[in-house]
């Protein structure tokens, strides 16, 4: 019950279920994991054996075809940046979700990505060719407009093999270093 998966599962449901009460998913609760024991102990004879089973897609299996649907439209797991790569969304309970991605991957999107049908803006971690947080933010039209040019100074002078135009707005999406000419 202290997995990675299991409890990004959890807070994605819930998460949906607070953003969109409509749907009327259930919750993924201890009383939904006590009802999942047997199955999961079914024919084990070791605790560990028991821990191999796809706990997780087990739970998922709970919901029923539509809520599960509704859960990959509303709360992916994966989201799709401007640059084609479908990145992870890191959901933890009572938090946005969180997409950590490179700043280049992000030029010429004007807008925040949302989730739950358009009423929960994710929280950006806009990263350096080196995969560390340069700017954290809900905000990406804000950060294009008003931060973006202090950061790309600085990112120009330490990442010269990338591309750092003037207007990333207007640039096209990059998945690594600028091509060769």
């Amino acid at each position: 019950l202290t997995s990675p998966d299991f409890l990004a599962l959890k807070a994605r449901v819930e998460l949906l279920r607070e953003h969109m009460p409509e749907l009327g998913l259930r919750s993924i609760d201890e009383e939904a994991v006590r009802a999942l024991l047997p199955t999961l102990a079914a024919g084990e004879t070791s605790f560990a054996s028991m821990r191999r089973k796809p706990f997780v897609e087990m739970l998922l299996g709970l919901l029923d075809y539509p809520s599960q649907a509704a859960l990959e439209q509303h709360m992916p797991e994966r989201i799709e940046v401007p640059s084609g790569s479908r990145i992870r969304l890191d959901y933890e309970p009572g938090k946005p979700p969180v997409l950590a991605v490179r700043i280049q991957e992000m030029f010429g999107l004007a807008e925040t990505p949302t989730v739950a049908g358009g009423r929960l803006r994710v929280m950006l971690h806009l990263l350096a060719p080196n995969m560390r947080p340069q700017q954290v933010t809900q905000d990406l039209a804000g950060f294009w407009a008003r931060t973006y040019p202090d950061v790309r100074k600085d990112l120009r002078g330490r990442y010269p093999k990338h591309d750092w135009p003037d207007d990333p707005l207007s640039a096209a999406p990059l998945r690594g270093t600028r091509r060769r000419r």
